[in-house]
């Protein structure tokens, strides 16, 4: 299963930073067709896009087209599905019949393109009120949705919110996507970008909340925000070292009948064994 901690987002229509995006470290790399992209480009930009989709690349290849309501919506898929792309990011997604329609035009041009179909992703970004309002339709919409995405520039924008450097704003919304996702059976979803490029620290706060709220990992805007990001969701070496001894002595006790026990003077039963286990298997699906 594909790790997804850090998507970067780049134009797709300047060359070079397409060229050096999925060299970054980034789990993910999002060609960007919308909001990075003036108008009068959009079109051109969609062959740009599908070629560097078709070059040797270090980490999966995403491409954020423009959302279903726009006149570029259409073109933007029909030109980019195909052999190359891993996945498309759904921007402001309202409701249910905008998901459940990307996914079966996708599903038709993969029919077209003799690719399985329900082999590329589908990830919508919730970033306007009411798309927040129909988070749980969206999220059981049925389609080929494994996660969805947290977008705050333009939900705060939207909702005439101001966005601070500590976020403590967005906790109940970043929660909301949590617990919908999961109710829903998705993955953990992805958290907002950081824009204060030049705040690491802020940064690394924003991240470090994201991943104890339940987010699986956050989309990013500038190649120095990777590590950052990388780290805070990855578990540290001593939640490893604590998870792999919860795992040795709770076989053991299994094994001799008991499902109770104290390891570094902690409770451990079932469900914290499970936590374990999941940090474990997220270390061997990253690879370290």
């Amino acid at each position: 299963m594909q790790v997804f901690r850090s998507f970067l987002f780049t134009p797709g229509n300047h060359p070079r930073r397409v060229e050096k995006v999925f060299a970054t470290g980034a789990d993910a790399a999002i060609l960007d067709l919308e909001d990075a992209v003036a108008v009068s480009e959009k079109a051109a930009t969609r062959a740009s896009i599908v070629a560097a989709l078709q070059r040797p690349r270090d980490c999966g290849g995403y491409v954020r087209v423009n959302a279903m309501d726009t006149p570029f919506a259409y073109g933007d898929l029909a030109a980019i599905v195909g052999r190359g792309v891993d996945g498309i990011i759904l921007p402001k997604v309202n409701a249910p019949w905008q998901l459940q329609a990307a996914d079966w035009l996708i599903g038709e041009l993969e029919r077209k393109a003799s690719l399985p179909v329900g082999r590329i992703d589908l990830i919508p970004i919730i970033e306007t009120a009411e798309g927040m309002a129909a988070l749980e339709q969206i999220a059981r919409a049925k389609t080929r949705t494994r996660r969805m995405a947290f977008g705050a520039g333009d939900f705060t924008l939207d909702v005439g919110m101001t966005w601070t450097a500590d976020e403590q704003e967005l906790d109940h919304y970043r929660a909301r996507m949590v617990l919908y996702s999961r109710a829903a059976g998705l993955e953990p979803p992805l958290d907002t970008v950081w824009v204060r490029l030049s705040d690491t620290d802020g940064l690394d706060a924003s991240a470090q909340r994201a991943a104890r709220i339940g987010f699986q990992g956050k989309m990013c805007i500038h190649p120095a925000q990777i590590p950052v990001v990388n780290a805070r969701f990855t578990p540290s070496p001593e939640e490893v070292a604590r998870a792999q001894r919860i795992m040795a002595a709770f076989d053991k006790a299994e094994a001799e009948g008991s499902a109770s026990i104290q390891v570094d003077g902690g409770f451990v039963d079932y469900p914290i064994v499970e936590k374990a286990r999941r940090i474990l298997a997220l270390m061997q699906r990253i690879g370290v």
